[in-house]
């Protein structure tokens, strides 16, 4: 049987803004099972960043339950959370943010930097050569191209080993040529790493890769066929 790794149930979400409310999630219902692509379409300011944030548990709920592998996250201490985020979910954004400081291998190494693991350079150079950018793991972000920047910034997610990827318009930034091999790189990792991929977009191509397509619309999740 197909594990349910991440379950959203009845999510609600709105923001204030002086005297008016947003209602941004509306009965958010989504089931996410291993190994599956998920695209979420939706047009600028629809909620799908909002959705994103809080089923990797970067942002909360106003109500509802998110389960993540068996762990109800409201349940679950800030340490436990983190840990839980940690471990489980890797966070592609449009804009990358990666940190201008560090060179790519750096960059790729911070989240286990942060966890206390300090020998798994062999596994980045792994995934840098899969990728073709072994040879730029000493240059910083200012020096890469859009697209290495972006594919530096899917090893960063990748690098733990999660149970899952969240993509926020992960091609929004970028021109046709290096979007297309971005997404042809997401539907490699899919096939050969079993990685389960929840992606949003605004582009109806892009949004052609998941397995179950879905729009948002006035906060809730409609299947496409």
């Amino acid at each position: 049987m197909v594990e349910m790794i991440i379950q959203a149930e009845n999510i609600l979400k709105s923001y204030s803004n002086g005297d008016n409310k947003l209602k941004v999630l509306n009965h958010f219902n989504l089931n996410v099972y291993q190994g599956e692509i998920i695209t979420i379409m939706g047009q600028s300011g629809s909620g799908k960043s909002t959705a994103l944030n809080i089923l990797g548990t970067l942002d909360n709920p106003d109500s509802g339950k998110i389960i993540i592998s068996g762990n109800e996250t409201a349940k679950l201490s800030e340490l436990h959370l983190s840990d839980l985020r940690n471990k489980h979910i890797g966070f592609v954004f449009q804009f990358h943010h990666l940190l201008p400081e560090f060179t790519a291998i750096e960059n790729i190494l911070m989240p286990l930097w942060m966890r206390g693991q300090k020998h798994q350079e062999n596994n980045a150079h792994s995934l840098m050569d899969r990728l073709g950018l072994l040879d730029r793991k000493d240059h910083l972000p200012s020096e890469l191209s859009g697209g290495e920047r972006s594919r530096v910034a899917v090893i960063r997610a990748l690098i733990n080993d999660p149970s899952i990827l969240l993509a926020d318009e992960p091609t929004g930034n970028l021109d046709e040529k290096n979007a297309n091999k971005l997404i042809d790189l997401l539907i490699e990792i899919n096939k050969d790493f079993k990685q389960t991929i929840v992606l949003t977009t605004h582009n109806p191509k892009v949004a052609e890769i998941g397995h179950r397509k879905f729009s948002l619309e006035n906060g809730s999740l409609i299947q496409q066929n």
